[in-house]
């Protein structure tokens, strides 16, 4: 089910809560949403549809991916960048990370982890921040 975009800054700035098996239908109307979104949207965390829980999906080089509770675990190569957001007007300025790897779950809450590089880590990194309340 595709859901309203949230855009308030109070609930958008708290950090979100741990995903559980209760929660795969979020990231089910997460990805509808994302997917009705896809021509000026790259990825989407589950605040972003009034939910505070830890569930992102994003475009991963062509293919939609679903992360349930994803924590950035190492990062490498930092560079500045500037991003957008669906839920915010404008763009601001913030530090990124060519590489990253991330530890999260699937949809059937097994534990994995994964390396990530380039466009794809960056949309990562936005939308973990989102989970963690940071405003960007």
């Amino acid at each position: 089910m595709v859901r309203d975009i949230c855009r308030d800054i109070f609930f958008l700035s708290q950090k979100s809560e741990e995903a559980t098996v209760g929660d795969l239908s979020v990231g089910a109307d997460l990805l509808d949403t994302l997917t009705f979104h896809k021509d000026g949207c790259v990825g989407m965390a589950a605040n972003m549809i009034g939910v505070a829980k830890r569930i992102i999906c994003f475009d991963n080089a062509g293919a939609y991916m679903t992360m349930y509770n994803p924590v950035i675990i190492k990062k490498s190569e930092p560079f500045e960048t500037e991003e957008g957001c669906l839920s915010l007007s404008g763009t601001r300025k913030t530090t990124r990370y060519k590489k990253i790897k991330v530890q999260y779950q699937n949809e059937e809450f097994q534990t994995r982890l994964r390396s990530f590089t380039g466009w794809t880590a960056q949309i990562i990194q936005h939308e973990v921040d989102h989970c963690d309340g940071v405003i960007i």
